[in-house]
């Protein structure tokens, strides 16, 4: 194991630099927007455009470049200034990588647990008016597009235009204070980021519970005589939950790069609305920032997901 989790982690590390490397070219090599008049603005004239080239050290060779670049990245954290407000993009990520994380992580819990609750049971009673219910509700909530569903949500029960007003609509998460305020803003943000990913993962789930239902391993474990609910839960979840656990890994890497739609829909400021806002603006250096997070965030967690394989199936061996 111990093996196996280091030559992971110098995989996801080469990993990282590639993808460092793939955004450098992006951004600095193939014909786009030039750095330097961004950083200058629309009505700067050659004399500061060039001045701006030489402050930020395009002048020099890309190898250069991209060697200093990844240098201060990796010694100090730096992601370079950004290009609006002339702050360090490590900042402003720090800021507001909390509230994305707020976000992500609760929303991930209510998805992940109302999803394998559904998913087994509809499983386990295939064929009936419940497990029949429960798909048909599950496809349409994978139908209902996050910015729909969260505007519907906030017309219904939103505090303040809601009919119904029982919980804080667009704008609250800004003036909630300490954990219990950020988890009663969140409450609404998380059931309608939840929603769709709570009904892939009941259909995932229901899939493979009724593969694994079948295997010659869970009529074993019938014919000896243990109980119903320890061969449902013991034998068959666990062994159908792991490529589930795949996909959660995979979700919650890609929604640290920012939850765009639901963050913007709730007024909440996190990553994907600060990337949002980068391309708007053409903040190069605010875009990379966000991408290497998300980079990053994804490797992790794919990280985290390899070492789960080993406790979740014992059939998995590295």
């Amino acid at each position: 194991m111990a093996a196996y989790i280091i030559r992971r982690l110098i995989w996801s590390v080469f990993l990282l630099l590639i993808i460092i490397a793939i955004t450098f070219v992006i951004f600095y090599v193939l014909p786009s927007a030039d750095p330097a008049k961004l950083r200058a603005g629309k009505n700067a004239d050659a004399e500061s455009i060039r001045a701006i080239r030489e402050q930020l050290g395009l002048n020099e060779p890309l190898t250069t470049q991209f060697y200093k670049y990844v240098k201060a990245l990796v010694l100090h954290g730096d992601l370079g200034n950004s290009y609006v407000n002339d702050e360090p993009v490590r900042k402003t990520i720090a800021d507001r990588l909390p509230n994305t994380l707020w976000l992500v992580i609760g929303a991930a819990f209510l998805w992940f647990v109302v999803g394998v609750i559904i998913g087994t049971i509809s499983a386990v009673q295939r064929g009936t008016l419940a497990d029949r219910g429960a798909m048909g509700s599950a496809l349409l909530l994978i139908s209902a597009p996050v910015y729909w569903l969260g505007l519907v949500a906030i017309y219904l029960f939103a505090s303040d235009i809601g009919k119904y007003p029982v919980l804080p609509g667009n704008g609250a998460y800004q003036d909630a204070h300490g954990f219990f305020g950020h988890v009663h803003v969140l409450i609404m943000p998380w059931i309608v980021l939840s929603a769709a990913f709570a009904a892939i993962y009941a259909r995932l789930v229901r899939s493979n519970m009724l593969e694994v239902m079948s295997e010659d391993y869970i009529r074993t474990a019938r014919a000896k005589g243990l109980k119903e609910r320890t061969v449902i839960v013991k034998h068959g979840l666990r062994a159908a939950i792991t490529p589930v656990i795949t996909v959660l890994g995979l979700d919650i890497g890609i929604l640290m790069g920012g939850a765009i739609l639901t963050e913007t829909v709730f007024g909440i400021p996190g990553i994907g609305r600060l990337s949002y806002d980068a391309i708007a603006r053409g903040d190069l250096a605010t875009i990379q920032g966000t991408t290497i997070v998300l980079a990053l965030a994804v490797t992790i967690m794919n990280l985290i997901v390899d070492i789960l394989y080993s406790v979740l199936d014992p059939r998995v061996r590295y």
